[in-house]
């Protein structure tokens, strides 16, 4: 059976091969198998929004790309190599970097210890704080403030600037939307869209397809451990129960 392809604006043109595949992929906790076959593809420069209901295995599809959930069958491919059995920390430093949900920064630590946090992996401080405060201004003028006082907007500039500090090829993203104002959702997947258009390839875990799929080149719906669907936004978006994604 054949992989479908998602991850491309044009399917007329012939496709370059993926730059992140899942092949078949099956993985789980202990004896709870909670991945039954997954395909997926992400392309150069594509934003792949990956939908479905909690529980439907979202974190763990991202959990599997960055080398945190081993792959028990199937293939998780690279540009074409497989890296089933590679760790985070080498996944890492391959180009993948991975935005979790809830954020994952430091309350008790400031911006710039924040940032300072992301030089494990070979970037310089001055490098990431240059990334942080160009993009993001706000953050410059709260470089000694405590991650935690600033709002989840501002938290979620402060995490977008850690894994973009470290030139990432892939981006992920678990639940971008959680605890943010629906203004200040549009704010970060209109970053997320810069991103894109900057040359950057991203996956995006989401439960509220609306939010995402303005800015997504596909879409893949998962539900109960299966990619059940893919193809073009506006046409998943015409076939999702609101009941399900949240609308």
């Amino acid at each position: 059976m054949t992989a479908p392809v998602v991850g491309t604006a044009s399917s007329g043109a012939e496709q370059p091969e993926p730059l992140l595949e899942l092949a078949g992929v099956r993985a789980g906790y202990g004896a709870i198998e909670v991945l039954h076959g997954v395909d997926l593809q992400l392309h150069p420069g594509a934003v792949v929004a990956l939908l479905g209901p909690n529980g439907g295995g979202k974190t763990s599809t991202l959990k599997i790309c960055s080398g945190i959930l081993p792959v028990t069958a199937g293939e998780f491919r690279l540009a074409g190599r497989c890296v089933n059995g590679v760790d985070a920390a080498a996944l890492a430093r391959l180009g993948i970097c991975t935005i979790p949900e809830g954020r994952g920064v430091f309350a008790n630590l400031t911006v710039r210890e924040n940032l300072w946090v992301a030089t494990g992996t070979g970037t310089a401080l001055k490098d990431l704080e240059q990334v942080a405060y160009d993009r993001f201004p706000i953050l410059g003028t709260r470089r000694n403030q405590l991650a935690g006082s600033m709002s989840g907007g501002e938290q979620q500039m402060l995490a977008l600037s850690r894994a973009l500090g470290t030139a990432p090829t892939v981006l992920l993203l678990d639940e971008l939307s959680m605890g943010l104002a629906p203004r200040v959702v549009t704010e970060m997947y209109d970053i997320v869209g810069q991103l894109a258009a900057e040359g950057l390839s991203i996956l995006v875990a989401e439960q509220f397809a609306r939010a995402v799929l303005p800015i997504a080149t596909s879409a893949a719906l998962i539900l109960q451990g299966r990619v059940v669907k893919t193809g073009d936004p506006a046409d998943i978006d015409r076939e999702l129960s609101t009941s399900y994604l949240g609308g």
